[in-house]
């Protein structure tokens, strides 16, 4: 049972508010973040985060208005849907970035190490 577990998902990315793995099985991503748990095509992953890295946070922070206290979050296909504020958005952010990081080393260190072997 060990060894299916360890097939199942790699270990991408954590912090003390979340962590990202992904599974090998579904070749998708997983995100728990505060307890949500959201499960995305590396592709979806990537809109995802390009859209969570768009928003405003400086003008969040000078708007005093109420309405700027939150941002609803919505990633493709309705997998995660949340009223965030600007610290989880901000956590949010360092999450899913060090998640594509690690996506990225991954991925170059698998070419790297192939064209070694060949």
């Amino acid at each position: 049972m060990v060894e299916y577990n360890n097939l199942v998902k790699d270990n991408l990315f954590e912090t003390k508010h979340g962590f990202s793995y992904q599974c090998d099985l579904t070749n998708s991503i997983i995100i728990n973040f505060g307890g949500t748990i959201a499960t995305y095509k590396v592709r979806d992953f990537l809109i995802f985060q390009r859209k969570v890295n768009s928003v405003a946070i400086l003008e969040m922070l000078y708007d005093l208005s109420d309405k700027c206290d939150t941002k609803l979050i919505e990633a493709t296909k309705r997998n995660f849907s949340r009223n965030l504020t600007i610290c989880e958005i901000v956590q949010l952010r360092e999450l899913l970035n060090g998640t594509k990081f690690s996506l990225t080393l991954y991925s170059m260190l698998n070419e790297v190490l192939s064209d070694v072997l060949v």
